[in-house]
């Protein structure tokens, strides 16, 4: 099937695509924050860079938008239909970076959580959702757990 945009229009709208600083990671900050925790951004000194590390908690936090990093079951982690080889090549590689990541944190003891673009998208649209999400997140942090999903 053609892509229904020209190469340079299709070029042009996913080199607009940010990988730091994007409205959720922004949002699921800024509520944190309000909840009085402290983070760094984009930790170089973490392996994976995670787009929030917790120091106080060694956790390392990644806000994954579910198109690029598959997000199982989810309407969002759909493939084009247009060049579909060079689509499943570039997901099963952003799939192997994600579990290379998790088990080299695994192996240093860092804590990790992954929220979800979808988890965040409900979150905005719910208080009661997103207060639910909240104190997951603030459980996860004074447990023993090692990883958490949202």
């Amino acid at each position: 099937m053609a892509d229904r945009l020209s190469a340079t229009e299709r070029s042009k709208n996913m080199s607009a695509i940010k990988s730091r600083d994007t409205k959720p990671e922004v949002y699921f900050r800024k509520k944190l924050f309000s909840k009085g925790l402290r983070y760094r951004k984009n930790s170089g000194k973490i392996i994976g860079h995670p787009d929030i590390y917790l120091a106080k908690y060694n956790t390392a936090i990644f806000v994954n938008g579910c198109f690029w990093h598959r997000h199982t079951d989810c309407k969002y982690a759909y493939t084009p239909k247009s060049r579909v080889d060079f689509w499943e090549k570039k997901f099963q590689s952003n799939i192997q970076r994600d579990n290379t990541v998790r088990q080299e944190l695994f192996s240093q003891k860092i804590k990790q959580m992954v929220a979800w673009e979808c988890t965040i998208k409900q979150m905005i649209k719910s208080p009661d959702y997103e207060n639910e999400i909240i104190k997951q997140v603030m459980d996860f942090l004074d447990s023993d757990e090692m990883y958490l999903e949202l």
